[in-house]
C-alpha cells in the first residue's frame, strides 16, 4: 500500500511540473516564458514540501537513510537541468538535444525521486489534520487497487514502452514539437509512466524478493529501447519533418542529429540500463542468500 500510495504521489507531484513544460517551434531562447516559470515554480514547490517534511522528521528522531534524500536532492537537480530555458532551447534546435532532455528525466530524475520515497517525507509537511484529510481519497479501496494495478511491474513495464514507441512515431512526435500542449502530455507520459516502472520495480510488494522478476523487466526494456534507437540511427532519411525543416538544417544535417539521437537512446542509455539490471540482480542473490542462512537456522 506504502509502495503504491509514494508512487502516486510522485506521479501527481511530478506531472504538474512536466505538464507546465511544453516549448515550441519559433520559441524565443532568450525568453524565461510562463512555461519555463511554471515548471521551475513547481519544482520549488516540490523540493520545499519535501525539505520541510524532512525537517519534521528530525526534530521527531526520525531517522531515515540518507541515501534516499540524497537520491530525493539529485533526481530534484537533474529535472531543474532538464527543464532550464537554454535545454528547453536546444531541444527544440536539435533532435538529439531533445533526446537526451527525455532520458535524463526517465533515466535519472525520475528512478531517483522513486528511491527517495516522496509520500512518508512529504506529508510530514502538512498539519496533522491536513495529513489524513489528503491520505484519504488514496486510501479508497477503488484508488488503491487502481494505483497497485498501475505499479504492477509488468503493467508498467507494458506501459511505458507503448508510451515510448507511440510518442517516437513520427506523426506525434512532430505533433509534441510544434504543439505545447501536445508536448506537455508527452513528457507528463513520459515521466509518469516512467516513475510508475521504476516504482513497481524497486519498492514492489515482494520487496528484495521480487527483484529477480526486476531484472526481467530492466533488461527487456534495455532491449527495446535500444532497438527504438537503433532504428531511429539507422534510418536513411530523417524522420522528423519538425527538425528536417528548421532554419538552417539542410538534410545531411538533419540526419546526422538524428543519428547522434538514436545513439544516445541506444548506447548511454542501454548502458545504464544494464548496470541497473546488474544491481537488481546482486540484490536478489544478496537476499535469497539471506534467506537461506535464516530457513538455515
Amino acid at each position: 500500500m506504502r509502495v503504491g500510495l509514494s508512487t502516486a504521489l510522485c506521479v501527481a507531484m511530478s506531472l504538474t511540473v512536466v505538464t507546465a513544460h511544453a516549448p515550441h517551434v519559433g520559441a524565443d531562447p532568450r525568453v524565461f516564458s510562463s512555461w519555463d516559470q511554471a515548471t521551475v515554480i513547481g519544482l520549488c514547490v516540490l523540493a520545499t514540501v519535501y525539505a520541510i517534511g524532512a525537517m519534521r522528521l528530525a526534530a521527531r528522531s526520525v531517522q531515515k537513510s540518507r541515501v534516499e534524500y540524497c537520491a530525493f536532492g539529485v533526481g530534484w537537480f537533474v529535472l531543474l537541468f532538464a527543464v532550464l530555458p537554454w535545454i528547453d532551447a536546444a531541444t527544440i534546435e536539435r533532435f538529439s538535444a531533445h533526446m537526451g532532455q527525455h532520458e535524463l528525466m526517465m533515466l535519472v530524475g525520475a528512478p531517483l525521486l522513486i528511491v527517495g520515497r516522496p509520500l512518508s517525507t512529504s506529508l510530514w509537511a502538512l498539519p496533522a489534520t491536513w495529513r489524513r484529510v489528503g491520505i484519504l481519497p488514496l486510501q479508497h479501496r477503488v484508488t488503491a487497487r487502481a494505483v497497485r494495478t498501475l505499479t504492477t511491474p509488468a503493467v508498467a513495464w507494458a506501459l511505458h514502452g507503448a508510451v515510448l514507441w507511440i510518442w517516437h512515431m513520427p506523426l506525434f512526435y512532430d505533433l509534441a514539437v510544434k504543439s505545447e500542449p501536445a508536448h506537455a502530455v508527452q513528457h507528463a507520459m513520459f515521466v509518469g509512466t516512467s516513475l510508475m516502472f521504476w516504482g513497481g520495480l524497486l519498492y514492489g510488494r515482494y520487496g528484495r524478493a521480487g527483484y529477480g522478476a526486476a531484472v526481467f523487466f530492466v533488461f527487456t526494456t534495455a532491449v527495446h529501447t535500444g532497438l527504438l534507437g537503433a532504428l531511429i540511427m539507422g534510418s536513411r532519411t530523417p524522420l522528423y519533418s519538425s527538425y528536417a525543416h528548421l532554419p538552417g538544417m539542410s538534410g545531411e544535417s538533419a540526419l546526422a542529429d538524428q543519428q547522434i539521437a538514436g545513439l544516445v537512446m541506444w548506447i548511454p542509455a542501454g548502458v545504464l540500463m544494464t548496470l541497473v539490471g546488474i544491481a537488481l540482480f546482486a540484490a536478489w542473490l544478496g537476499e535469497a542468500d539471506r534467506r537461506a542462512r535464516l530457513s538455515g537456522h
